[in-house]
Order: structure tokens, then C-alpha cells, then sequence
């Protein structure tokens, strides 16, 4: 096989079912409906069921579903003698349930408890003891150091005591996050016998300074998801030889209470993708993007109108009509906008229907989409039109394939006008920011890494008028193409900004003073920035006096970091949550002005309650 050649994949793919939502039966049937080959059954979960450890079993095997892991089994090693008398007692009742199960190896995590003392000969011998017992009954014992564990919390003291105990049937479990939030080096893993690696459990994490039990019981995360580099972990066990399942075990509040059906998917799209890192799959690959081909709005008459009317103000000409649909194409420079209004749009709004990007192979992209799990749209099209292809991104935003190329494109589809608006100066689209809800803010981030193959950057937060706000961008093609994706952390009661889930389009220009004074002159309604605003910057950032004034003229915001200067200013909100933003680059300036956003959200108050 060659270097580039994908490798076949060798791991079953498995998740534990503490990852996911509802009762066992709803979690068993969520995991086999998105297509793991097998379950670790955590014990609660079996606890709470009104089924038999057998019925279990053969749902599983109903569902095409292994039982590969029961767990946890806590604090057995180091205790006095009347203690581990005791937990041999505990571990023979739970081996009755393995054997109804039809699992056959019981993850011990390592000792918590105030019996145990601080002695690896002590606790070498009392695993042995539990192997054996295990042994008799054809049974496996996978040690996991927790990284809380009162002695033992590293995976290389945990394979010591392993090691000194001996036995066939006692093997190490390696978990990403109790090796990865210690800052333990994994490349050690390497020296452990393939054959002792009993087990793999694996979750992604932000990095966050806070005790690790809450960080692991509260914010784990599905790989791909959060700061780990789950691709090396795992190479690091598979060049042990470690040939057993892939399982995800991932504590997470949102997970814990989300719709488990596609919090099973996002767990599966997130194991494909990385398996994709490891050479493991014949995933097709992301084929390259290189720019925004267009932004669908749903939009209703009276929402329409204002919509149509701001964008002639900020120069776009109405060039194109579809020649079967109510949909007309608003562009400027390489920027287009469709105003679509017969897409569901409520009356009175406006909205992000769909964003299309273009690729390199369309057909390829939406192979890779559905392969990832993707939901397809169905579509309707005429004769002799583009058949696009669409997927469902996690919030419901359809997002398209396609390449606009003169004389074969989606660009045929529409009956050409003549374009009469003059244009202000704007040349493209930057980015499109959509507000996530926060159940979906990470599983959008992956989706759109998975499936588009962007690259997220680093998760932001900053303080808003009303509340925390987590963003996070993924951008591909050499910025090409960029998607900001936003979420309150928290919303409570009634009080609440008048734009709950606001969404925005950024066009470029090359000249954001020329633009701003061109949009303002033919009626745009700009957003009015505040004199304090200006005051501020010329204290923390102090702007050539002449640019400050033309800045304050003009409502355009500024920021600066070590590359160069952002220049940027924006609409009102258009049909309830639209808005468009004007921005120019310099200097390499590769960011998005986080500072200005919680200045712009309360601007965006003010006009709506002066509207109202």
C-alpha cells in the first residue's frame, strides 16, 4: 500500500452510552441509528432500565450493536483485607451482569477511595486477584488511571501496577481526557504492548483552567470539537497496536440533555473525520473551496421591500430573475444576494436561508457531506435548470455546492436585467455570521470542518449588552470562504435584546470611507455609532485625527491588532435579525473586530426601540 493510499479501517466504532440523552433504550437506539458497531453500557444507565441485563443484549443485538465495555467499576485496589473481600463480592455480582450483557471486559478506574493507600505492590496484587476471578469466567479487566485518582492518575503508573500484577487478563484503558488535561506526554504509549491495551476511550476538551473532575463531568467534547490533538493520541495507541474499538466517552451538559438521535450523529461524523486525520478512511476528500458563490434570504413582502431597498442603497444592482421561482439576484462586484420569498419566511423578516460555496467538484462535495451525515434537501427544479446539490447544516441552514462558471452555472437559471444602480465601491463577501443556538454551537463548528474542510480558529468570547457571547470562525480556500458562528451562553426569562438570533452578511471594499459616504448619500440606513465610541478610540488607539473625525462622520468603526487595521461599519436589522456590515481589510488585518461587536449589538438597540 502505498504512503498515500488510504488505509483500511481496522477500528469498530463504539460510544458510551453516558454520552447520550434519555433512558437506555432511547440511547441504544440513537447509537445503532448512526451507525456505531457497538456500545460501552455505563452502569446507571443500566440501573435506571426496566430491562434485564439479557433483554439489553438482545436489543443490542437487534440493533446490530456489541456490547463492548461495562463501566465503571470504582475503588477496588490498596484497601485492607475486609474491603477487598467486599469488592470481590461487588465485582462477581457485576461479572453476573457481564455475562447477561454479553461483555465481556469491566473498565476499574483507579481508586478514589479513603481506604486505599498509597502502595503499587498492594494494589498490583489486589488486580491480580480480580483478574483472576475474571479469568475463570472468560472475562477481562481494563485498568483507566483517572486523572483524579487519589494514587494512581497517569497512564504510565497505571500500566506499572498492570505490569507488576501480571495476568492475561488484565489490561490497561487509555482515556484521551484523564492523559491529555494532565499535560502527560502520550508518546510513551508507544512502549506498551499492543496486547495489554485493553481498551481507547476518547473526548476532546477546550482548554480551561479549572478543577479536572469538573472540567471532565462538565465539558468534554467530541473529537475534532475542542483543543486536543486527538490525531496524534491515537496514532500513539495504534503504533502500540492496538486493534479494539474506537469509543467515544464524553461528559457534556448540552449532550446530556440534547435529542440524542443527532447528538449520535455528531458523535459519528466526528470519529469519521477523525479517522480521516489518521489515513484510516476512504472518506473523500474536502474538495478545495474558493469563495462565497452566494447568500439565499427568505424574506416576506414587507421585510422584502426594506431588504431590496438597503441593498440598492449599499450599490447593488437587481441583475438577475429566476425564471420559475420568486427569486431574484441582488450582486455587486463578486457579491450576491438572493431574495427569496417564497422560502417559509414569517411575515414581517428576514433571514439566512442558505449559503452556497464554490468548489472545486460540487459532486464530490456533496458525496463527502453525505457521507458525514449530512442530511440531503430534497429540491425541485425544472427542466434545463441547475440541479444543485444541498445539505442541511446543524441549524437548519441549507448550504450548496456549486461553481459559477459563465455560461454553465446556477447563473443560467436566471433571466437577465439590465443593472442600472451604480455601485459603492463593494467587491465581494468577507464572511456570514450566523447565531447559532448553543446546543449547536460546537457541532456547527465540526460540521463545517468535516464537511467543507475550513479550518476553525480559536473560540472568542466577549462580554455583550446582554450577556456572555461564544464565537467561533471556520474559513477555508485562503479566507476565501468564512463562516463566523455565534451563541449566547446563557438566556434566561424575557429580558433579551430585540435581535435573539441576528444573522449578518460582511461585504468587502477597498475603500470602507468612499463606501460609507457613497451607501449614506443614497439613503442606506446605517447604524448610528455613538460620540462616546470615538472618544474611546482616540484614548486607546489614537487614529490620525483627520481618519477619526472622517470615522465619526461616517459611524465607522475601528480596530487594530499586530498585522493591521480593520475598518467596518454596518446596516440596521432588516426584517427582525438581517443585517449587512461593510468592511475593509489593511495590512494583513485577519481578524473580526470582537471589541466592536458589543458597541454595534447596543447601537442595534437603540435604532430598533427609536423604530418602534
Amino acid at each position: 500500500m502505498s504512503s498515500t493510499e488510504p488505509q483500511r479501517r481496522e477500528n469498530r466504532r463504539a460510544i458510551a452510552t453516558v454520552c447520550l440523552s434519555g433512558t437506555l433504550e432511547d440511547k441504544l437506539t440513537a447509537a445503532a441509528a448512526a451507525g456505531f458497531d457497538g456500545v460501552e453500557i455505563f452502569e446507571n444507565d443500566l440501573i435506571a432500565s426496566p430491562w434485564s441485563p439479557k433483554r439489553v443484549r438482545e436489543r443490542c443485538a437487534e440493533l446490530g450493536l456489541t456490547v463492548d465495555l461495562y463501566q465503571p467499576f470504582r475503588d477496588f485496589e490498596a484497601v485492607p483485607p475486609l474491603v477487598l473481600a467486599a469488592n470481590l463480592r461487588r465485582a462477581e455480582r457485576k461479572f453476573d451482569v457481564m455475562e447477561q450483557l454479553g461483555a465481556d471486559t469491566m473498565l476499574v478506574c483507579s481508586s478514589v477511595s479513603p481506604d486505599a493507600v498509597d502502595d503499587d505492590d498492594l494494589a498490583a496484587e489486589q488486580l491480580r486477584t480480580l483478574a483472576e476471578h475474571a479469568a475463570q469466567r472468560g472475562l477481562r479487566i481494563a485498568y483507566e488511571a483517572l486523572a483524579w485518582g487519589r494514587f494512581v492518575n497517569t497512564y504510565d503508573h497505571s500500566w506499572r501496577i498492570v505490569r507488576r500484577a501480571a495476568h492475561p487478563a488484565l489490561g490497561v484503558c487509555l482515556d484521551s481526557f484523564h492523559i491529555l488535561s494532565r499535560g502527560s506526554d502520550p508518546a510513551a504509549i508507544r512502549t506498551i504492548p499492543g496486547d495489554k491495551l485493553f481498551f481507547l476511550q476518547l473526548a476532546d476538551a477546550p482548554r480551561l483552567e479549572m478543577d479536572v473532575l469538573q472540567w471532565s463531568r462538565h465539558h468534554r467534547l467530541f473529537p475534532g470539537q475542542g483543543a486536543f490533538d486527538l490525531a496524534a493520541f491515537t496514532g500513539h495507541v495504534h503504533a502500540a497496536g492496538y486493534r479494539g474499538p474506537l469509543s467515544l466517552e464524553v461528559f457534556n451538559d448540552v449532550f446530556r440533555q440534547a435529542d440524542p438521535g443527532p447528538a449520535a450523529v455528531d458523535a459519528m461524523r466526528s470519529l469519521l473525520a477523525l479517522e480521516e486525520s489518521l489515513g484510516a478512511t476512504d472518506l473523500p476528500p474536502a474538495p478545495a473551496v474558493s469563495g462565497h458563490a452566494f447568500t439565499e434570504l427568505a424574506v416576506d413582502g414587507a421585510a422584502g421591500a426594506g431588504v431590496r431597498d438597503a441593498l440598492a442603497a449599499l450599490g447593488f444592482a437587481h441583475v438577475g430573475q429566476h425564471r420559475t421561482k420568486p427569486v431574484a439576484l441582488w450582486q455587486q462586484g463578486s457579491a450576491r444576494i438572493l431574495l427569496n420569498s417564497r422560502a417559509g419566511a414569517a411575515e414581517g423578516t428576514a433571514s439566512v436561508a442558505a449559503l452556497a460555496v464554490e468548489s472545486a467538484d460540487p459532486r464530490a462535495s456533496a458525496e463527502r457531506a453525505q457521507r458525514l451525515l449530512a442530511p440531503v434537501l430534497p429540491r425541485q427544479h425544472s427542466a434545463g435548470e441547475a440541479d444543485l446539490s444541498a445539505v442541511a447544516a446543524p441549524d437548519g441552514t441549507s448550504v450548496f455546492f456549486c461553481r459559477t462558471d459563465p455560461g454553465d452555472s446556477w447563473l443560467d437559471d436566471f433571466a437577465v436585467l439590465p443593472a442600472e444602480n451604480p455601485d459603492a465601491g463593494l467587491t465581494g463577501v468577507d464572511h456570514v455570521a450566523l447565531t447559532q443556538p448553543f446546543d449547536h454551537f460546537d457541532e456547527a463548528a465540526l460540521f463545517y470542518r468535516a464537511v467543507l474542510g475550513l479550518e476553525p480558529d480559536p473560540v472568542t468570547e466577549f462580554a455583550a449588552p446582554f450577556g456572555l457571547v461564544r464565537s467561533r470562525t471556520v474559513s477555508g480556500g485562503d479566507g476565501a470562504v468564512r463562516i463566523a458562528l455565534d451563541s449566547a451562553l446563557l438566556r434566561r426569562g424575557d429580558w433579551a435584546p430585540g435581535v435573539r438570533e441576528p444573522q449578518h452578511i460582511a461585504f468587502t471594499t477597498d475603500d470602507a470611507l468612499a463606501s460609507a459616504r457613497a451607501a449614506r448619500e443614497a439613503g442606506a440606513p446605517l447604524l448610528a455609532i455613538p460620540d462616546n465610541y470615538y472618544d474611546d478610540l482616540d484614548a486607546r488607539l489614537a487614529p490620525p485625527p483627520e481618519l477619526l473625525e472622517a470615522l465619526r462622520a461616517h459611524s465607522i468603526l475601528y480596530d487594530r491588532d499586530e498585522h493591521g487595521v480593520l475598518l467596518h461599519f454596518f446596516t440596521e436589522v432588516l426584517g427582525g435579525r438581517v443585517f449587512f456590515e461593510v468592511l475593509q481589510r489593511i495590512d494583513g488585518y485577519a481578524a473580526y473586530g470582537a471589541a466592536n461587536a458589543p458597541i454595534r449589538m447596543a447601537a442595534h438597540r437603540r435604532s430598533r426601540l427609536a423604530a418602534r
